[in-house]
């Protein structure tokens, strides 16, 4: 890997972290396009870029999570399905990393962004800011964040789509999903970093920093531009990206090394 191939995966990541569009797949198919091979290195490096980006919402929502010890009850409480299932079928789920599945479920989750958006009406009764989010809702989106588990499904797109399902706002579930990542994302990075530690070494310092910050305010930059371009045009953008971009991947056949 060079210091190139750090910059343009960590733009990668930065940009669709947070956004409804599976940023494991996209950094699988980046690295297949940049011809990186998928050592334990590469496994190790895209672990440590993807904490940057949970920076990136706390220094957004800093004001609400230092505020409010009830939104991170939820937070936990959202988060505890898919770190149960996620620890003890961790194996299994790795074997789904398979490119064809991986192209299919991008798909078929960009299909299921419009589908919610075409049959999605906002109500009065809505969940209209994070304070007022139930423990049962809690439940429920992170019931739907398990979803995401199966590499191909976004992480953000399954829980923002779970929280419309309950009756949250759209900018609720959005802000919801976002801050739901820093637990999710948190425990799971941590896990991967202890188990991948001993690929690292000190030769890999720069790559791993310009990687690190370069996800960062791409990041940061990605959840500002996020919000406004929801508040004005709802998902269907996502869900018509999701769709295009899971079929060109299709047709360029982009294969396992």
């Amino acid at each position: 890997m060079t210091i190139f191939d750090s910059v343009i995966l960590g733009i990668v990541e930065g940009i669709t972290e947070y956004l409804p569009v599976s940023s494991t797949a996209h950094l699988f198919f980046t690295g297949q396009m940049l011809g990186l091979e998928q050592d334990a290195f590469l496994t190790a490096y895209e672990i440590i870029i993807q904490i940057a980006p949970i920076f990136s919402v706390m220094l957004i929502y800093k004001e609400r999570l230092f505020q409010s010890m009830s939104l991170w009850m939820k937070l936990i409480i959202a988060f505890i399905p898919t770190g149960i299932i996620g620890f003890f079928f961790h194996n299994q789920i790795e074997a789904l990393f398979v490119a064809n599945s991986t192209v299919a479920l991008m798909i078929v989750t960009g299909f299921a962004f419009l589908a919610i958006e075409y049959f999605y009406k906002e109500k009065a009764h809505h969940i209209k800011n994070l304070e007022e989010v139930s423990i049962r809702q809690s439940i429920y989106v992170g019931l739907f964040q398990v979803f995401a588990l199966v590499p191909g499904v976004s992480r953000s797109g399954s829980t923002i789509l779970g929280g419309m399902l309950v009756g949250l706002k759209r900018d609720v579930a959005m802000s919801f999903s976002f801050l739901l990542a820093i637990p999710t994302m948190g425990a799971a990075s941590g896990y991967m970093l202890i188990k991948e530690y001993s690929s690292l070494s000190i030769d890999h310092f720069w790559l791993l920093g310009v990687g690190f910050i370069v996800s960062f305010f791409v990041g940061w930059i990605a959840i500002k531009t996020f919000l406004a371009i929801v508040a004005r045009y709802s998902f269907k953008p996502f869900g018509l990206y999701l769709i295009i971009s899971g079929v060109l991947f299709g047709l360029f056949g982009v294969q396992l090394s």
